[in-house]
């Protein structure tokens, strides 16, 4: 049994990563539910501390996602890939110095992305000092880095 719920805690994982690159999507979610699994596969160990704080991220995270409007500029799906892809290696360069610097080098990382997207011309409606940059960034960027610190967290419990 818990080599099934081991599977389905990885699957899980996985389908959250993908979900970080499409836009509109809540990762956090399987992100969650698959740190869940992969705790009661008893394969990771978690307190119990880090997942009332994980819950209450995710919870925060879907109310701003399913209170966030409708109508976005075009260029979305490049910005997500953009905060996405720099999150998720800013987790794994982190991993490798711990927890905390983890959780740093994903909110450092996604940042970063997002930069990066507002100076291309798709996203040069937003500039960096600006408050629809933070704006912007409280939306699309905490999802993120909720669901891809979860991840990281499940990663670090297998090799820790």
């Amino acid at each position: 049994m818990s080599y099934i719920l081991l599977g389905l805690g990885i699957a899980c994982m996985v389908c959250a990563l993908v979900l970080v690159l499409w836009p509109r999507w809540i990762a956090a979610i399987p992100a969650f539910a698959g740190l869940v699994l992969l705790h009661l596969s008893y394969f990771i160990a978690v307190p119990t501390s880090t997942f009332v704080f994980w819950g209450i991220a995710t919870a925060l995270v879907a109310g701003i996602v399913y209170m966030s409007p409708q109508g976005e500029p075009d260029g979305n799906r490049a910005s997500n890939l953009y905060v996405g892809i720099s999150a998720i290696a800013g987790c794994l360069l982190g991993i490798l110095l711990g927890a905390r610097i983890m959780i740093l080098g994903v909110v450092l990382g996604a940042f970063i992305g997002q930069m990066a997207y507002s100076r291309t011309p798709a996203g040069s409606w937003m500039r960096f000092p600006s408050s629809t940059f933070m704006q912007y960034f409280a939306a699309k960027c905490l999802p993120v880095i909720v669901a891809v610190s979860i991840v990281g967290i499940s990663i670090e419990g297998f090799v820790f």
